[in-house]
Parts: C-alpha cells; sequence; structure tokens
C-alpha cells in the first residue's frame, strides 16, 4: 500500500510539470520601448502621455506576450546619429529618433504579413508626444476607443490587444527553459519521492523479514 501511495504522489508531480508546461495565453498588440544607452527599457507610459526630449531614441515592437516583463524588444541598430543622419536640427524643433518593428510572421494575425522593420527620425515641436512624433511618419495610425495604439503604417489591418491561447514562446531576450528538461522543483520532489519510497519499501521488506 505504502509502495502504491508513493507511485501516485510520483505520478501526481509528473502531471504538475505538465500543465505547466501547457497552453498560456498572451496578447497580440504594440509595445513601446526606451532607449537607455545600449539597451531598451519598457515604457512605463504610453506614447500619448511620455514628450521625449531632442535626441531620445523610442521603439515600438508588435508581437505577442503574456506582460511586459515578457514582451519581444525592438530589433535593430538604434543609435540617434544614424537614425536621424539625413534629418538635420532646426530652431524651435526636436528630433525624435523611432524604431519600428513590425514583428514575426509567427506574431502576425491570421493572413498578414509583417512589413520588415524600419527606423523614422520624426523632427517635431518641443512639447509634441511621441504618439505625435510618430504620427508624422508612420500614418495610418490607428487606435482603439480606450486610446490604445492598434495599428502603426496599418499593420495589422484589424485587431487590438485581442488574446491570443497557445503554446508558450520564447522571448528573444531570455531563455525559456521550459523545454529543457525537469525543473528544479521537479527534480527535486522525484528525489524526495524516490527517497520515500525507498524508504518505505525497505520498511515493507524488513518486516516481512522479522
Amino acid at each position: 500500500m505504502i509502495r502504491r501511495a508513493v507511485l501516485l504522489l510520483l505520478a501526481s508531480l509528473l502531471l504538475c510539470a505538465g500543465a505547466g508546461r501547457a497552453q498560456a495565453a498572451g496578447y497580440r498588440y504594440w509595445s513601446f520601448w526606451d532607449r537607455d544607452g545600449d539597451h531598451w527599457v519598457y515604457a512605463t507610459q504610453g506614447p500619448s502621455v511620455i514628450r521625449p526630449s531632442d535626441g531620445d531614441v523610442q521603439g515600438f515592437r508588435f508581437a505577442v506576450s503574456e506582460d511586459s516583463a515578457d514582451a519581444a524588444r525592438p530589433r535593430g541598430r538604434a543609435d540617434f546619429e544614424t537614425i536621424c543622419a539625413r534629418t538635420p536640427a532646426q530652431d524651435g524643433r526636436k528630433r525624435v529618433a523611432l524604431l519600428l518593428d513590425f514583428g514575426t510572421t509567427t506574431d502576425a494575425p491570421s493572413g498578414e504579413t509583417p512589413p520588415a522593420p524600419r527606423t523614422a527620425c520624426a523632427r517635431v515641436s518641443p512639447g509634441a508626444t511621441t504618439a505625435e512624433a510618430l504620427a508624422t511618419v508612420a500614418e495610418p495610425l490607428r487606435y482603439d476607443t480606450n486610446a490604445l495604439l492598434c495599428a502603426i503604417s496599418g499593420y495589422p489591418e484589424k485587431g487590438c490587444g485581442e488574446q491570443v491561447a497557445g503554446e508558450r514562446k520564447p522571448s528573444p531576450q531570455k531563455k525559456d527553459t521550459s523545454d529543457d528538461g525537469p525543473s528544479l522543483g521537479l527534480v527535486a520532489g522525484v528525489a524526495v519521492v524516490a527517497v520515500l519510497g525507498g524508504a518505505a519499501i525497505w520498511q515493507v521488506r524488513r518486516r516481512g523479514q522479522s
């Protein structure tokens, strides 16, 4: 009976491990990023609120992700000097470098093909928001009734932040270890079960011999 209980416990642990790697819900949307030195930082405010300074670099990435920690960063070279090299400075205006990454075919809505990533240098008034800068270089833009940015340069043609259920995809910035084998917790749990099972079987045999 003890041996049977141990086996059932082990089976439960394996089932839990499989459930942890089952389908996870994500959302298909445009994420918004600030360039800080040589890396991207997820923006804490929306593009309609942030008022970038002259020389700032900001990025947008279309992808399916669960939350800000999981969101895929914009790809490609993103330095102000390169992006705005052909847009000279003007008195009373500021320049904002933008990187627009339309994502991959994996993240694209059904029937749509993402355009290639591109950069643009927006020259706008000093008080302009990122959304206003984006509108000068990437129309048409599409927003929903809650002012959520749904499309840049008309992509995607439809949809806006919809939930997408499917297998969890690894983020380009971090290694997804979910397919590398059992987790540390599972291994530890199996080890404990094995030890307890061995001890229980030894006790049963010892009673049988006494």
